[in-house]
């Protein structure tokens, strides 16, 4: 999962349709759309005593792709995944952790096939506003990450040049162990974090 930046000159929207032109012209299909939304929860005051401790952050997260799952994570924590009915269970503990409202975050777009590969092109909004791009790239047949990372490099480098990412940060831990959905979540958590921090600044101001 990677974040491309919009290119110079151009909105958000532009930007993945030059994303996706590409991808069509190397023969790649449409495969219906996608969705991985966050919302984020803190610690709630009357839990974390008078030790002037910093609240912890929660992410709940959804993904299209695992429908029936809600993933909860806590940055440079655990993953827990549950069931989808967790959404409920977080308006229980509201007195534990509570909402942080304006902060949801989440990714939208199409999915593409090519060959082996599954890719899916977002637009990263939060609330009314496009903040960025996303693009998530699958290399169907194979689980252990780290053994078609070269390739996955290849095909991305076909469509996606120079922004081509590098090593994302969940392989370096997995090593040679079987990857999982959790892993692609929490890239997903930590491209909504960058994007939250980065400064509304216009592109053409970027140098």
């Amino acid at each position: 999962v990677a974040q491309v930046p919009v290119a110079e000159g151009k909105s958000v929207q532009q930007t993945v349709e030059m994303l996706t032109r590409k991808l069509e012209l190397l023969g790649a299909e449409k495969q219906g759309t996608f969705c991985v939304d966050c919302e984020t929860y803190h610690t709630a005051a009357s839990t974390m005593g008078n030790q002037g401790q910093t609240g912890k952050l929660m992410y709940v997260m959804h993904n299209s792709e695992y429908p029936l799952s809600c993933f909860a994570l806590f940055e440079n924590g655990p993953c827990l995944i549950a069931d989808a009915n967790f959404d409920i269970l977080m308006v229980k503990l509201k007195g534990f952790f509570q909402n942080a409202k304006a902060n949801k975050i989440e990714s939208r777009g199409t999915r593409y096939q090519y060959c082996d590969f599954l890719v899916k092109v977002g637009t990263v909004t939060m609330g009314p506003s496009a903040r960025g791009i996303s693009v998530e790239v699958e290399y169907c047949p194979c689980v252990i990450a780290n053994d078609c990372w070269n390739l996955l490099m290849e095909f991305m480098q076909s469509f996606m040049g120079s922004h081509t990412p590098g090593i994302p940060s969940v392989f370096g831990t997995k090593h040679d162990s079987i990857y999982s959905p959790a892993d692609t979540m929490v890239q997903y958590m930590e491209l909504f974090n960058k994007i939250r921090k980065q400064q509304q600044v216009p592109v053409a101001g970027i140098r």
